[in-house]
This record gives structure tokens, sequence and C-alpha cells, in this order.
């Protein structure tokens, strides 16, 4: 796409990578669910998804997600998709800064700070510091420091414990080393659901002076200890007063107008501290520089925001039309920040 100024090497990297993983059948598959939802003919979704894929940078879950059967091409024009977003992360996040971000034993270290919570690292000779950290909190989450989705995040309960020595063993033979404090959500979203630590996805470009909020979406547990959909969890866009846009909906077609769980209606959700949240979010995103583009995961406590993670490879989080009626995505505000 070098019209949009990224590097034409970059991208044909990108599409010969995608040529030898396409996984024909998980397309056809896709393709189904788009046909039956929108009442479209699927050699037709087959034959547009692979054309979407090939020539407009719309990845294959992209399509099916933001409801691309039944948008016009003007109105595709203005989502953002996964492959635009991995060339504004090769261009703009620097490979030498981008481990500070993967690991997460580094990323607490780098971002101390902003963490707002206890947190240690489980070595060989720490067995008595891990019983004593883990007493007095009374419930840890573990994490290994390389995972995405969720995946390697733990939690443990001090009074499930039976042998100390087994349990540090444990967890340095799974490589769950970073241990750390369960963070206190706002009231407002522990309503939504209590126990799941609710992040708030905040999408955001550094360009050096000034931090651009390219998006932001709220997401929500089951109970489990991620919210992540590997845990059954969902999202809802926020507006730019982190207002929800309307209800809940996961990558796996689930739809919740009100939580499982809670009974809480979606589209009435309001970010608390949502102008401390815009702030907070200018100050990580000063801490490396070299990393513009990255998307924050950030938690409302009861005295402000709480830094989770932050991920230089951003992803993306859009509104689904046949959920929110909303046709048009974010991808003009990640234009105008960014200058592509």
């Amino acid at each position: 796409m070098p019209q949009q100024g990224f590097s034409p090497v970059t991208r044909l990297r990108y599409l010969a990578g995608r040529a030898r993983r396409i996984d024909v059948a998980s397309v056809v598959e896709r393709a189904k669910e788009a046909s039956t939802q929108h009442g479209k003919a699927l050699p037709l979704v087959v034959a547009d998804m692979l054309f979407q894929a090939g020539v407009k940078n719309v990845g294959f879950q992209d399509y099916i997600d933001y409801d691309f059967a039944i948008l016009t091409p003007a109105e595709r024009a203005t989502y953002m998709t996964h492959p635009v977003s991995n060339q504004i992360s090769q261009k703009y996040d620097h490979p030498d800064y981008r481990g500070l971000f993967q690991d997460k034993v580094e990323f607490d270290r780098t971002f101390r700070e902003f963490l707002r919570r206890e947190w240690m690292v489980v070595d060989a000779d720490n067995a008595d510091d891990l019983r004593v950290f883990t007493e007095r909190l009374g419930t840890i989450v573990t994490k290994e420091p390389v995972g995405q989705a969720g995946t390697g995040v733990h939690r443990y309960h001090a009074a499930e414990v039976e042998d100390w020595g087994q349990f540090h063993r444990g967890l340095l033979e799974r490589g769950e080393i970073l241990v750390e404090e369960v963070i206190r959500q706002h009231d407002d979203l522990a309503a939504v659901c209590p126990g799941t630590v609710n992040t708030t996805r905040v999408t955001a470009f550094f360009d050096g002076r000034k931090t651009h909020i390219l998006a932001m979406a709220q997401k929500f547990g089951r109970g489990a200890v991620s919210d992540q959909m590997t845990f059954g969890g969902f999202y809802t866009m926020l507006d730019e007063n982190g207002h929800a846009l309307g209800a809940g909906y996961d990558s796996h077609g689930h739809v919740h107008e009100l939580h499982p769980d809670s009974g809480v209606r979606i589209a009435d959700f309001q970010l608390p501290m949502i102008d401390e949240v815009k702030a907070f979010v200018d100050q990580v995103a000063r801490v490396v520089p070299q990393v513009q583009y990255v998307g924050w995961d950030i938690v409302v406590g009861p005295d402000g925001p709480v830094l989770v993670e932050g991920n230089w490879g951003a992803g993306v989080y859009e509104n689904k039309p046949s959920v929110t009626g909303i046709r048009t995505g974010h991808k003009p505000r990640y234009q105008a920040a960014i200058g592509f």
C-alpha cells in the first residue's frame, strides 16, 4: 500500500506470509457465517473476502467482525483493519524497543510508576518472599513474561495453597514468574462484572509532540482472570466521551445487550474518569517515544487509571454495524493523526 505511505516491501512480505498460511477451509467457514447472517450468496462472499484481503488490506476475520458483507465500498473504506494496523506498527514501533512491551517483566520495570500495584519476580531463591507476598495480599495474578490474548495469565488464592515450596517450584517450572497484586477496579466497572478486572483498550499514536487517541473499547469479562475473548469476554466501542456505542460483541458471533451474569445493559455504560484516562494515556505514551503506536490496556480504579499493559502490535477494535447500527469506522481518525 505505498500510496498510503507504507513500505511496499513490508506490504509484500505481509501478503506473502498470509498466502503461505491461508487456510481455505477456514475462509469458507467464515464466509458461511456472513452468507447465513446477511443473506448473501456463499460464492460471492468467498470471492469478495479474497478480493478484500488481497487488494484492500482487509483481514478475513475483519470481514466477518465488521460486517463487510453489508457495507458499501465507501463505508468499508472507513474501517481500520488488522493488515493496515500491522503496517503502522512495523513503520512506527522501533524494533529495538518492542521488547519493552513484549516482555511483561520488562514492561513492569519500564512503566512501574504507572502500575499502581505491587509486583515481584519469582526466582530460585525467593520462595519465602513469595509466600509473604501472597499471604499478605490474599489473591495474586501470575503471568508468563511473553503471551497474548490472556494466555499465560493465572489467578491464585493464598488460602488454597497447601505446600508453598511446591507452589513456588510450580510457578518457576511453568514460567509464571511475574506476580502481581490484583487490581481494584472502580465501582462502575465492578457493577458490570465484579469477578474480572475489566480493561479499557485505548489505541493511541504519539507523534513526538502530541498523543492522539484513535479508538477506545471497553472490554468485559465473565468472572475469569482475564476479559479476553479466549476467557469468554467481549467488548463495546466507546465514543470520545467514554460512553458505550451499543451492545457488546465478540469474534464468535455472540451479542450481549445485557451482561450475561450481572444483567447490566451494556449500551448504558459510561467509563468513569474519562478525562483522567485521556491524560493518563498521554503520560504513558511519552515513556518510550520510539514506540509510537500502542494499544494501551487500562483499568479505571477508585482513585484513577491504572496501567495493565501496552501492546506495540495494537490490534484493532471497531464498530459492528449489525449490532450498533453505526456503519462507519475509525480509520479517518488514524489517517488524520498518522498521515497515511
